[in-house]
């Protein structure tokens, strides 16, 4: 049987609708899952249209849990109202998870400054989601060729240094390392991990979070058997991300692991959610509000996240099959 996955719509302004609409129809998310949309009728018929989607098409791949209602067959514009839309459309797609009426989430983007404006304080789909849990999700960037993952998510570049700490670090190693095992058919991942300071800190003369903070924890690692090397210099090391040698790269900020995946996976990349009791995965992209309704933003990412959640619930259920 097919998994069946909730999508939260998104911004109703962005891009959200169009791309879940293109997702929809695309020959392989057929092929492999079923959605339900969790969303507004109208704005998704809006983005059926930008995409040139016939509506007896799209109405025979997904169905749509309609959350919030709309008349006009116009995209509205971004605001207050718009991020609490979002939110609404999030809540119900994440409880529809929860309560097992569907195998995994995906999320299209929503705009953290109007979630924010509409009363919800949130970093993001993240942080929402780790509350429903009651568990501190790790943010995974997963590409073709590389998969970055952070210790520290939304803050200010400042703030960094006095939020990262051993225990994070432990953390989203051994987060990432059971991820792997479970959803990717890893049996040993090998982690490497980048250094806050360049240079990797010059033994202290750069700052001392390396020694302090990242050595301890990759010691940590080592004892409850995670394979992680490093702290080594970040200005280097993504090239051996990328070819093969590491699993993963374990990052100290976001900026550090998103740079060099968008650069070399943006459009293919996408984002997952480790360490909560659902399989959640998004695209690696915003609302691109200047995109809306044009029909021209591309469904890559958003049709990579579905693929890769799905993927991920028959990996899931063929490891529960297999301890019967």
């Amino acid at each position: 049987m097919k998994p069946i996955l909730a999508v939260s719509m998104g911004d109703p302004a962005g891009i959200g609708p169009e791309i879940v609409a293109a997702a929809a129809v695309d020959t392989r998310v057929r092929r492999a899952c079923s959605l339900v949309v969790y969303g507004d009728e109208a704005v998704l018929d809006a983005g059926r249209r930008a995409r040139g989607i016939g509506r007896s098409r799209a109405s025979a791949i997904f169905r749509v849990e309609p959350v919030t209602e709309r008349r006009s067959r116009e995209l509205p514009r971004p605001g207050r109202s718009c991020g609490e839309a979002a939110f609404r459309y999030l809540v119900a797609a994440a409880h529809g998870t929860v309560a097992g009426d569907c195998d995994a989430l995906v999320t299209a983007p929503l705009n953290k400054y109007w979630m924010n404006r509409a009363g919800h304080d949130y970093d993001g789909h993240t942080g929402y989601l780790s509350e429903l849990a009651g568990r501190r999700a790790t943010m995974m960037l997963a590409g073709r060729k590389l998969r970055v993952v952070l210790a520290t998510t939304h803050l200010a570049i400042a703030d960094v240094p006095r939020v990262l700490s051993v225990e994070r670090i432990v953390d989203a190693g051994k987060a990432t390392a059971a991820h792997l095992r479970a959803y990717h058919g890893l049996e040993r991942p090998r982690l490497a991990v980048a250094a806050l300071n360049p240079h990797a800190g010059e033994n202290g003369l750069f700052g001392d979070e390396e020694q302090r903070l990242i050595q301890p924890a990759l010691k940590s690692l080592h004892r409850a058997r995670v394979r992680a090397d490093g702290p080594f210099p970040a200005d280097t090391l993504f090239a051996a991300g990328r070819s093969g040698d590491y699993d993963a790269v374990l990052c100290m900020y976001h900026d550090q692991a998103l740079i060099p995946l968008k650069l070399l996976e943006f459009g293919h990349s996408v984002n997952v959610s480790m360490g909560l009791p659902f399989i959640r995965t998004s695209p690696d992209h915003g609302t691109a509000y200047d995109l809306a309704g044009s029909g021209k933003a591309r469904a890559d990412s958003m049709i990579e996240a579905v693929l890769l959640a799905a993927s991920m619930v028959r990996n899931r259920n063929s490891k529960k099959r297999g301890k019967r």
